[in-house]
């Protein structure tokens, strides 16, 4: 594995413990002109750890005729994967007088509700209320609810539920939950909790689940008031038999960072501690994500190592992110490198924030090397993986790299969108390379991929910054017509560009005509009137935080991991 430099001060994360830094990073010496007060130091990716090498897997079957049962499941399940649709390779798997095993059906339903393949589950559910060699039963109901309820289709809920009725079920909490939750998913969130008020009042009674789904629904809702409410119904001991237990506590926690009130997320966590519920990771992690300073998500990462809870992935993520975000790539960096230490896995998105880290401020070397290892550790790069990589290119000024490295993306298969062109495009109005950045403009709009704001803002930018007042003008009409009212950012470069007193009347008659009609508050508006690239920048690393918001939000979805065994019927 080749050598990375860091050439400027090394400075040690405050959160983290440097003690085993001998083991990734070491001083060197080389013939090189260093200025004074800075250090040299060769780091490079650690070598794969134990869990990132690949293991021999031994089966064991209980003889050959389980072995045969267990290769067919599993070219029957592979088949199901390939063709996208379940019954037809069930229907190919039937002989034409005697049912499919009991056994298979089964171990597929369970294979793919495990999957969460909601679709696939209700297809075949939906398959076999037709066929007449199997006793479609009241699990098998609960079981196609569920799957309605999870993708948010309530009319085929409902359907279900009526015929439900018919058949003179005992009325269930299973699929008035899964009916409440496709209700849910489908938007329709006062129907949602008219359904959970009928459930409180004339039953059936609602269930810890019912209470954590509810709580979703109207935290993705925004409908924060009802959830608070449902909460402190909870709190009280006397008329509430359900206590709320950690994953309800997370979810609250979850919906005031949603909605910004970083006291209240603090007071459910007095909370949790005073009712003696237990903290975990995701605990911590929630807090972490509310901040933006790399020195309040180490001080809160210390606090949960404090507390004697292990960090998880999502953990390091939001702390690697942090770092990266304030250009202590050596920081972000060193945890990485902890997290490895520390027996954590990393995931694709965790490797694509480190490489994040060294994009930002173009060590296209180092973030080479990052690349690389995602293959090495056997995770595919993504397209935010190439795009991040080719803002490295640009960030260092090196165009000629850029474009190599656009050419491989192509070869490699991956399509690029409006992110990855924009960042083309403004390497090229970055290096005043008018002729290739309308070029690749031109492509981009052939590859049927419309440009957003940050990209129309870029070309103006471009263009005044070389004199070009006329075309800058067009460019700030035609972001515009095109649906995107011109912000603060837009409205200021405008204005900085004009350079005669006749351009500067025009841009500001321009600028004045819509009055106060922008809203201000896209991605340039925090930034100085006279460059674009702190803008970009910003822009370019939006999806970054998707992948930091992705992974907490798997975590505190954790409130649903084990939902599907408590929903669905004892026997599935």
């Amino acid at each position: 594995m080749p050598l990375t430099l860091f050439l400027k001060p090394f400075l040690s994360a405050p959160s983290i413990n440097f003690s085993k830094r001998n083991s990734y990073g070491n001083s060197c010496e080389h013939n090189l002109k260093i200025p004074t007060g800075l250090k040299v130091f060769c780091l490079r990716m650690p070598t794969p750890t134990k869990f990132m090498r690949k293991k021999k897997k031994v089966e064991i079957f209980k003889d050959s005729a389980d072995e045969a049962d267990q290769k067919n499941w599993r070219r029957l399940m592979l088949e199901i994967e390939e063709s996208g649709s379940a019954v037809p390779v069930l229907r190919s798997r039937r002989d034409k007088h005697q049912a499919l095993p009991k056994d298979t059906i089964l171990g597929t339903l369970v294979r793919l509700k495990q999957l969460k393949k909601w679709n696939l589950v209700g297809e075949i559910l939906e398959w076999l209320r037709t066929q007449h060699w199997w006793d479609f039963n009241e699990m098998d109901f609960a079981m196609l609810m569920t799957a309605y309820g999870k993708q948010g289709d309530f009319r085929k809920a409902e359907r279900v539920m009526g015929y439900m009725n018919k058949k003179a079920f005992a009325p269930s909490v299973v699929p008035y939950t899964a009916l409440m939750e496709a209700y849910g998913r489908g938007g329709r969130y006062e129907e949602a909790a008219a359904l959970f008020h009928r459930m409180q009042t004339s039953g059936p009674e609602p269930s810890a689940v019912t209470y954590q789904i509810i709580l979703k629904i109207f935290v993705e809702g925004n409908k924060f008031k009802e959830a608070e409410e449902i909460f402190e119904s909870l709190l009280n001991d006397e008329k509430s038999s359900i206590k709320p237990d950690q994953k309800l506590f997370h979810m609250m926690i979850y919906m005031h960072r949603k909605a910004g009130s970083y006291e209240k997320a603090c007071k459910i966590l007095s909370l949790m501690a005073e009712r003696g519920v237990q903290q975990s990771a995701v605990t911590y992690n929630s807090l972490m994500s509310f901040e933006t300073s790399y020195k309040e998500v180490s001080h809160i990462y210390d606090k949960m190592q404090r507390a004697g809870i292990k960090p998880d992935v999502v953990s390091y993520a939001l702390l690697i992110n942090a770092y990266g975000k304030a250009r202590r790539e050596d920081e972000a960096l060193a945890v990485f490198v902890e997290m490895l230490d520390a027996g954590v896995r990393p995931t694709r998105k965790t490797y694509n924030i480190l490489l994040d880290a060294f994009a930002i401020s173009g060590m296209v070397e180092q973030a080479r090397i990052v690349f690389k290892s995602m293959r090495r550790d056997r995770f595919t790069p993504d397209l935010y993986s190439y795009t991040t990589m080719l803002s490295a290119y640009i960030n260092a000024s090196d165009m000629d790299g850029a474009e190599k490295f656009f050419r491989r993306l192509r070869q490699d298969k991956i399509e690029a969108n409006v992110v990855t062109y924009g960042t083309l495009i403004y390497g090229y109005a970055k290096g005043n390379d008018l002729e290739k950045m309308m070029k690749t403009y031109e492509e981009m709009i052939l590859c049927g991929i419309k440009a957003n704001q940050t990209i129309f803002t870029t070309i103006m930018d471009a263009y005044g910054k070389n004199g070009d007042f006329d075309s800058a003008v067009f460019w700030y009409k035609e972001m515009e017509s095109r649906g995107f009212p011109p912000d603060k950012k837009a409205k200021n470069i405008l204005l900085s560009v004009a350079s005669s007193d006749e351009e500067r009347e025009e841009a500001t008659q321009i600028v004045e005509k819509k009055g106060d009609r922008s809203t201000g508050d896209h991605a340039f508006s925090e930034y100085p009137s006279d460059s674009v690239d702190d803008a970009f920048s910003e822009y370019a690393s939006d999806s970054k935080d998707d992948y930091v918001d992705d992974e907490f939000d798997e975590d505190i979805s954790s409130l649903k991991e084990n939902e599907d065994d408590l929903i669905l019927v004892e026997g599935w």
